[in-house]
Protein backbone atom coordinates (compact mmCIF):
# COMPACT_ATOMS: atom_id res chain seq x y z
CA UNK A 1 0.00 0.00 0.00
CA UNK A 2 1.21 3.56 -0.86
CA UNK A 3 2.46 5.50 2.28
CA UNK A 4 0.13 8.16 1.42
CA UNK A 5 -2.75 5.73 1.26
CA UNK A 6 -1.57 3.60 4.10
CA UNK A 7 -1.69 7.24 6.15
CA UNK A 8 -4.87 7.63 4.99
CA UNK A 9 -6.13 3.82 5.76
CA UNK A 10 -4.48 4.56 9.29
CA UNK A 11 -6.32 7.98 9.81
CA UNK A 12 -9.72 5.65 8.68
CA UNK A 13 -9.41 2.95 10.96
CA UNK A 14 -8.40 5.90 14.07
CA UNK A 15 -12.26 7.28 13.48
CA UNK A 16 -14.09 4.22 12.92
CA UNK A 17 -12.19 2.92 16.17
CA UNK A 18 -13.53 6.10 17.78
CA UNK A 19 -17.03 6.63 16.55
CA UNK A 20 -19.77 4.45 15.14
CA UNK A 21 -19.71 5.58 11.86
CA UNK A 22 -17.23 7.10 9.72
CA UNK A 23 -18.39 8.33 6.22
CA UNK A 24 -15.99 9.08 3.33
CA UNK A 25 -16.72 11.61 1.34
CA UNK A 26 -15.28 13.12 -2.03
CA UNK A 27 -16.06 13.16 -5.89
CA UNK A 28 -16.49 10.16 -8.28
CA UNK A 29 -13.73 7.99 -9.14
CA UNK A 30 -10.91 9.15 -6.61
CA UNK A 31 -10.76 6.04 -4.34
CA UNK A 32 -13.15 6.05 -2.03
CA UNK A 33 -14.61 2.46 -3.03
CA UNK A 34 -10.89 1.16 -3.26
CA UNK A 35 -10.06 2.75 0.87
CA UNK A 36 -13.29 1.15 2.18
CA UNK A 37 -12.44 -2.38 0.57
CA UNK A 38 -9.13 -1.97 2.52
CA UNK A 39 -10.85 -0.86 5.84
CA UNK A 40 -13.83 -3.82 5.58
CA UNK A 41 -10.78 -6.57 4.63
CA UNK A 42 -9.74 -5.31 8.42
CA UNK A 43 -12.25 -6.26 10.37
CA UNK A 44 -12.80 -9.90 10.05
CA UNK A 45 -16.82 -9.39 10.56
CA UNK A 46 -17.85 -6.76 8.30
CA UNK A 47 -20.20 -6.11 5.03
CA UNK A 48 -19.87 -4.32 1.89
CA UNK A 49 -22.70 -3.32 -0.32
CA UNK A 50 -22.46 -0.97 -3.62
CA UNK A 51 -25.84 0.51 -3.13
CA UNK A 52 -25.38 1.41 -7.43
CA UNK A 53 -26.86 -2.07 -7.86
CA UNK A 54 -30.07 -2.62 -7.86
CA UNK A 55 -29.78 -5.99 -6.46
CA UNK A 56 -27.58 -4.41 -3.44
CA UNK A 57 -29.88 -2.16 -2.64
CA UNK A 58 -32.73 -4.63 -2.05
CA UNK A 59 -30.97 -6.16 0.48
CA UNK A 60 -31.80 -3.27 2.72
CA UNK A 61 -35.38 -1.99 1.15
CA UNK A 62 -36.51 -5.04 1.61
CA UNK A 63 -36.87 -4.94 5.21
CA UNK A 64 -34.05 -2.59 6.92
CA UNK A 65 -34.67 -3.50 10.65
CA UNK A 66 -34.40 -7.02 10.13
CA UNK A 67 -31.12 -6.31 7.77
CA UNK A 68 -29.46 -4.38 10.38
CA UNK A 69 -30.43 -6.71 13.40
CA UNK A 70 -29.03 -9.57 11.59
CA UNK A 71 -25.97 -8.23 10.97
CA UNK A 72 -25.91 -6.21 14.03
CA UNK A 73 -22.17 -7.48 14.95
CA UNK A 74 -20.65 -6.21 11.71
CA UNK A 75 -19.35 -3.00 9.94
CA UNK A 76 -21.33 -2.43 7.66
CA UNK A 77 -20.36 -0.48 4.64
CA UNK A 78 -22.60 1.01 2.07
CA UNK A 79 -21.23 2.65 -0.58
CA UNK A 80 -22.93 5.80 -2.70
CA UNK A 81 -25.43 6.01 0.14
CA UNK A 82 -26.89 8.94 -1.33
CA UNK A 83 -28.80 6.31 -3.89
CA UNK A 84 -30.54 4.94 -0.21
CA UNK A 85 -32.01 7.79 1.37
CA UNK A 86 -34.39 6.16 2.80
CA UNK A 87 -32.38 4.06 5.03
CA UNK A 88 -30.93 7.26 7.12
CA UNK A 89 -34.26 6.43 9.35
CA UNK A 90 -33.01 3.00 10.62
CA UNK A 91 -29.25 3.99 10.82
CA UNK A 92 -29.48 5.58 13.71
CA UNK A 93 -31.66 3.60 16.15
CA UNK A 94 -29.26 0.50 14.95
CA UNK A 95 -26.27 2.77 16.55
CA UNK A 96 -27.40 3.66 19.72
CA UNK A 97 -28.89 0.19 20.55
CA UNK A 98 -24.97 -1.35 19.38
CA UNK A 99 -23.87 1.04 21.55
CA UNK A 100 -20.47 0.06 20.28
CA UNK A 101 -17.64 1.76 17.71
CA UNK A 102 -16.82 0.74 14.00
CA UNK A 103 -20.59 0.14 13.39
CA UNK A 104 -20.74 1.58 9.95
CA UNK A 105 -18.89 2.88 6.84
CA UNK A 106 -20.82 5.08 4.37
CA UNK A 107 -19.31 6.51 1.33
CA UNK A 108 -20.85 9.97 -0.53
CA UNK A 109 -20.17 11.46 -4.01
CA UNK A 110 -21.81 14.59 -2.10
CA UNK A 111 -21.02 17.14 1.38
CA UNK A 112 -22.09 16.46 4.61
CA UNK A 113 -24.85 19.11 3.85
CA UNK A 114 -26.55 17.59 0.85
CA UNK A 115 -27.06 14.18 2.31
CA UNK A 116 -28.78 16.37 4.91
CA UNK A 117 -29.86 12.74 6.60
CA UNK A 118 -26.49 11.93 8.01
CA UNK A 119 -25.76 15.37 9.55
CA UNK A 120 -29.43 15.15 10.85
CA UNK A 121 -29.62 11.81 11.81
CA UNK A 122 -26.10 11.07 12.83
CA UNK A 123 -25.22 14.37 14.54
CA UNK A 124 -22.76 13.30 17.52
CA UNK A 125 -21.93 9.40 16.01
CA UNK A 126 -20.38 10.54 12.63
CA UNK A 127 -16.94 11.26 11.76
CA UNK A 128 -16.02 12.99 8.27
CA UNK A 129 -13.54 12.48 6.11
CA UNK A 130 -12.79 14.14 2.78
CA UNK A 131 -10.90 11.65 0.08
CA UNK A 132 -9.94 14.35 -3.00
CA UNK A 133 -8.01 13.72 -5.64
CA UNK A 134 -4.30 12.79 -5.88
CA UNK A 135 -2.15 15.53 -4.53
CA UNK A 136 1.38 16.48 -5.10
CA UNK A 137 1.73 14.57 -1.43
CA UNK A 138 0.84 11.07 -2.75
CA UNK A 139 2.77 11.69 -5.95
CA UNK A 140 6.15 12.56 -4.92
CA UNK A 141 8.28 12.13 -6.16
CA UNK A 142 6.72 13.15 -9.30
CA UNK A 143 8.57 13.06 -12.63
CA UNK A 144 6.80 16.71 -14.05
CA UNK A 145 4.14 19.07 -12.25
CA UNK A 146 3.39 19.73 -15.55
CA UNK A 147 1.58 16.22 -16.18
CA UNK A 148 -0.48 16.64 -13.19
CA UNK A 149 -1.12 20.08 -14.02
CA UNK A 150 -2.78 19.22 -17.17
CA UNK A 151 -4.39 16.52 -16.90
CA UNK A 152 -5.54 16.97 -13.16
CA UNK A 153 -5.57 14.75 -9.87
CA UNK A 154 -8.36 12.46 -10.70
CA UNK A 155 -6.54 8.29 -10.49
CA UNK A 156 -7.67 7.66 -14.24
CA UNK A 157 -7.07 10.98 -15.87
CA UNK A 158 -3.46 11.33 -14.32
CA UNK A 159 -2.43 7.64 -14.85
CA UNK A 160 -3.89 7.47 -18.84
CA UNK A 161 -0.95 6.91 -20.91
CA UNK A 162 -1.06 10.26 -23.18
CA UNK A 163 -2.59 13.60 -23.10
CA UNK A 164 -5.70 12.47 -25.48
CA UNK A 165 -7.10 9.44 -23.29
CA UNK A 166 -7.32 11.63 -19.95
CA UNK A 167 -9.03 14.68 -21.95
CA UNK A 168 -11.41 12.22 -23.16
CA UNK A 169 -12.12 10.07 -19.92
CA UNK A 170 -12.37 13.99 -18.47
CA UNK A 171 -14.86 14.61 -20.96
CA UNK A 172 -17.16 11.65 -20.45
CA UNK A 173 -16.85 12.47 -16.59
CA UNK A 174 -18.62 15.65 -16.70
CA UNK A 175 -21.49 14.47 -18.88
CA UNK A 176 -21.73 11.60 -16.42
CA UNK A 177 -21.79 13.95 -13.67
CA UNK A 178 -24.14 16.20 -15.67
CA UNK A 179 -26.38 13.26 -16.79
CA UNK A 180 -26.43 11.08 -14.70
CA UNK A 181 -25.07 11.86 -11.00
CA UNK A 182 -27.31 14.93 -10.39
CA UNK A 183 -30.59 13.50 -11.31
CA UNK A 184 -29.47 10.39 -8.88
CA UNK A 185 -29.17 13.25 -6.22
CA UNK A 186 -32.57 14.44 -6.62
CA UNK A 187 -32.10 17.31 -8.73
CA UNK A 188 -33.77 18.05 -11.89
CA UNK A 189 -31.77 21.17 -13.69
CA UNK A 190 -30.99 21.19 -17.33
CA UNK A 191 -28.01 19.43 -17.80
CA UNK A 192 -27.04 21.94 -20.78
CA UNK A 193 -27.65 25.30 -18.51
CA UNK A 194 -25.74 23.75 -16.10
CA UNK A 195 -22.96 23.35 -18.32
CA UNK A 196 -23.18 26.38 -19.17
CA UNK A 197 -22.43 27.85 -15.89
CA UNK A 198 -19.97 25.44 -15.36
CA UNK A 199 -18.05 27.13 -18.24
CA UNK A 200 -18.83 29.75 -17.63
CA UNK A 201 -17.01 29.72 -13.87
CA UNK A 202 -14.35 28.15 -15.18
CA UNK A 203 -13.60 31.37 -17.76
CA UNK A 204 -13.69 33.30 -14.48
CA UNK A 205 -11.81 30.61 -12.68
CA UNK A 206 -9.70 32.61 -9.51
CA UNK A 207 -12.38 35.59 -10.00
CA UNK A 208 -14.22 37.06 -8.04
CA UNK A 209 -17.74 36.01 -7.92
CA UNK A 210 -20.29 38.14 -10.11
CA UNK A 211 -23.71 36.38 -9.73
CA UNK A 212 -25.97 39.26 -11.03
CA UNK A 213 -23.44 38.75 -14.58
CA UNK A 214 -23.79 34.86 -14.57
CA UNK A 215 -28.14 34.78 -13.71
CA UNK A 216 -27.91 37.53 -17.07
CA UNK A 217 -25.97 35.41 -19.14
CA UNK A 218 -27.99 32.37 -18.27
CA UNK A 219 -31.21 34.12 -18.17
CA UNK A 220 -32.14 33.09 -14.56
CA UNK A 221 -32.53 34.65 -11.17
CA UNK A 222 -29.54 35.42 -8.73
CA UNK A 223 -30.88 32.94 -6.43
CA UNK A 224 -31.18 30.26 -9.02
CA UNK A 225 -27.34 30.58 -9.97
CA UNK A 226 -26.53 30.56 -6.54
CA UNK A 227 -28.46 27.44 -5.58
CA UNK A 228 -26.50 26.14 -8.89
CA UNK A 229 -23.48 27.10 -7.39
CA UNK A 230 -24.01 25.08 -4.22
CA UNK A 231 -24.71 22.28 -5.73
CA UNK A 232 -21.29 22.32 -7.54
CA UNK A 233 -19.79 23.06 -4.22
CA UNK A 234 -20.89 20.44 -2.46
CA UNK A 235 -20.09 17.91 -5.09
CA UNK A 236 -16.71 18.62 -4.54
CA UNK A 237 -16.33 19.89 -8.37
CA UNK A 238 -15.96 24.18 -7.10
CA UNK A 239 -14.57 25.87 -4.64
CA UNK A 240 -15.64 28.77 -3.17
CA UNK A 241 -13.02 30.83 -1.18
CA UNK A 242 -14.40 33.20 1.45
CA UNK A 243 -12.37 37.40 2.06
CA UNK A 244 -10.63 37.48 4.59
CA UNK A 245 -11.90 39.92 7.65
CA UNK A 246 -10.58 42.15 9.80
CA UNK A 247 -11.75 44.78 12.47
CA UNK A 248 -10.07 47.26 11.48
CA UNK A 249 -12.39 49.79 9.04
CA UNK A 250 -10.98 48.88 6.11
CA UNK A 251 -13.25 48.96 2.32
CA UNK A 252 -13.02 44.81 1.93
CA UNK A 253 -13.73 42.97 -0.76
CA UNK A 254 -17.20 40.97 0.40
CA UNK A 255 -17.25 38.67 -2.87
CA UNK A 256 -16.14 35.25 -2.58
CA UNK A 257 -13.38 33.87 -5.33
CA UNK A 258 -14.51 30.75 -7.34
CA UNK A 259 -12.16 27.69 -8.08
CA UNK A 260 -12.51 24.77 -10.06
CA UNK A 261 -10.98 22.51 -7.48
CA UNK A 262 -9.28 20.13 -10.55
CA UNK A 263 -7.25 21.43 -12.88
CA UNK A 264 -7.76 18.98 -15.44
CA UNK A 265 -12.02 19.51 -14.97
CA UNK A 266 -10.62 23.33 -15.48
CA UNK A 267 -8.57 22.69 -18.39
CA UNK A 268 -11.11 20.19 -20.41
CA UNK A 269 -14.25 22.68 -19.53
CA UNK A 270 -11.06 25.52 -21.44
CA UNK A 271 -10.60 23.09 -23.72
CA UNK A 272 -7.01 23.28 -23.15
CA UNK A 273 -6.25 19.63 -24.22
CA UNK A 274 -2.10 19.89 -23.21
CA UNK A 275 0.13 22.03 -21.61
CA UNK A 276 1.06 24.12 -24.70
CA UNK A 277 -2.37 24.97 -25.00
CA UNK A 278 -2.41 25.91 -21.22
CA UNK A 279 0.87 28.22 -21.67
CA UNK A 280 -0.08 30.21 -24.23
CA UNK A 281 -3.66 31.07 -22.41
CA UNK A 282 -4.78 33.49 -19.93
CA UNK A 283 -5.64 31.42 -17.42
CA UNK A 284 -2.29 30.16 -16.60
CA UNK A 285 -1.66 32.63 -13.49
CA UNK A 286 -5.07 31.61 -11.93
CA UNK A 287 -4.83 27.72 -13.20
CA UNK A 288 -1.61 27.64 -10.68
CA UNK A 289 -2.80 29.28 -8.10
CA UNK A 290 -5.62 27.19 -8.14
CA UNK A 291 -3.51 24.13 -7.93
CA UNK A 292 -1.32 25.76 -5.67
CA UNK A 293 -4.53 26.24 -3.23
CA UNK A 294 -5.91 22.68 -4.09
CA UNK A 295 -2.61 20.82 -2.82
CA UNK A 296 -2.10 23.27 -0.15
CA UNK A 297 -5.48 22.88 2.35
CA UNK A 298 -5.20 19.49 3.04
CA UNK A 299 -2.19 19.66 4.38
CA UNK A 300 -4.01 22.43 6.78
CA UNK A 301 -7.36 20.80 8.15
CA UNK A 302 -8.02 22.65 11.07
CA UNK A 303 -6.88 26.27 9.78
CA UNK A 304 -9.58 28.80 8.41
CA UNK A 305 -8.77 29.72 4.73
CA UNK A 306 -9.50 32.77 3.33
CA UNK A 307 -7.94 35.93 0.90
CA UNK A 308 -7.36 39.63 1.27
CA UNK A 309 -8.10 42.27 -1.15
CA UNK A 310 -9.72 45.85 -0.59
CA UNK A 311 -11.21 48.60 -2.47
CA UNK A 312 -7.51 49.52 -3.85
CA UNK A 313 -6.48 46.41 -4.97
CA UNK A 314 -4.54 45.55 -2.92
CA UNK A 315 -4.17 41.35 -2.26
CA UNK A 316 -3.06 38.36 -0.74
CA UNK A 317 -4.02 35.00 -2.53
CA UNK A 318 -4.03 32.94 0.30
CA UNK A 319 -4.35 33.18 4.47
CA UNK A 320 -4.74 30.21 6.53
CA UNK A 321 -5.32 30.79 9.89
CA UNK A 322 -5.31 28.95 13.30
CA UNK A 323 -4.83 30.45 16.73
CA UNK A 324 -2.70 32.50 16.73
CA UNK A 325 -0.46 31.41 13.44
CA UNK A 326 -1.68 33.27 10.13
CA UNK A 327 0.06 32.34 7.25
CA UNK A 328 0.28 34.38 3.97
CA UNK A 329 0.71 33.08 1.06
CA UNK A 330 1.12 34.67 -2.52
CA UNK A 331 1.04 32.63 -5.61
CA UNK A 332 3.13 33.48 -8.92
CA UNK A 333 3.07 30.80 -11.89
CA UNK A 334 6.38 32.30 -12.90
CA UNK A 335 10.08 31.04 -12.05
CA UNK A 336 11.19 34.55 -11.39
CA UNK A 337 8.21 36.68 -9.40
CA UNK A 338 7.92 39.97 -9.02
CA UNK A 339 5.79 41.39 -5.95
CA UNK A 340 4.12 44.36 -6.67
CA UNK A 341 2.83 47.22 -4.13
CA UNK A 342 -0.27 46.10 -3.32
CA UNK A 343 1.49 42.83 -2.00
CA UNK A 344 3.66 44.94 0.59
CA UNK A 345 0.15 46.97 1.37
CA UNK A 346 -1.86 43.76 2.65
CA UNK A 347 0.75 42.31 4.61
CA UNK A 348 0.92 45.32 6.68
CA UNK A 349 -3.30 44.85 7.38
CA UNK A 350 -2.74 41.14 7.60
CA UNK A 351 0.54 40.81 9.97
CA UNK A 352 0.80 37.15 9.46
CA UNK A 353 3.18 35.31 11.35
CA UNK A 354 4.77 33.72 8.54
CA UNK A 355 5.19 34.89 4.28
CA UNK A 356 5.35 32.66 1.30
CA UNK A 357 5.97 33.04 -2.00
CA UNK A 358 4.85 29.92 -4.15
CA UNK A 359 6.17 30.46 -7.59
CA UNK A 360 7.81 27.74 -9.49
CA UNK A 361 11.43 28.45 -9.26
CA UNK A 362 13.91 25.47 -8.79
CA UNK A 363 15.15 25.92 -5.42
CA UNK A 364 13.59 28.03 -2.24
CA UNK A 365 15.31 30.54 -1.35
CA UNK A 366 14.98 33.62 0.89
CA UNK A 367 13.37 37.31 0.33
CA UNK A 368 13.29 40.15 2.22
CA UNK A 369 11.55 40.96 5.95
CA UNK A 370 11.42 37.10 6.52
CA UNK A 371 9.49 35.97 3.37
CA UNK A 372 10.58 32.88 1.98
CA UNK A 373 9.96 32.06 -2.12
CA UNK A 374 9.35 28.11 -2.40
CA UNK A 375 7.84 25.65 -4.94
CA UNK A 376 4.98 23.74 -4.73
CA UNK A 377 6.80 20.14 -3.99
CA UNK A 378 8.80 21.71 -1.52
CA UNK A 379 5.84 23.48 0.03
CA UNK A 380 3.93 20.29 0.39
CA UNK A 381 7.39 18.54 1.92
CA UNK A 382 7.31 21.57 4.56
CA UNK A 383 4.39 21.36 5.98
CA UNK A 384 2.81 17.37 5.33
Amino acid sequence: MHKIKRALFKNALRRLENNPALALLGPRQVGKSTLALDIVQHYPKSLYLDLERPDERQKVLSDPERFFELHKDKLICLDEIQRLPEVFTYLRSRIDRSKRNAQLLILGSASRDLIQQSSETLAGRISYLEISPFTFEELTPIQSIYERWIKGGYPRAYLATNDLTSYEWREDYIQTFLERDLPQLGFSIPSTRLYRLWQMLAHSHGQLLNKQKLAASLGVTNNTVNNYIDILEQTFLIRRLNPYHTNLKKRLIKSPKIYIRDSGLLHTLLRLESIDDLLGHPVIGTSFEGLVIENLLPLFPRYAASFYRDSNGNELDLILEKGNERIAIEIKATTTPTLEKGFWNSLKVVKPTKTFVVCQCNEPFPGKDGIQFTNLLDMVHRFK
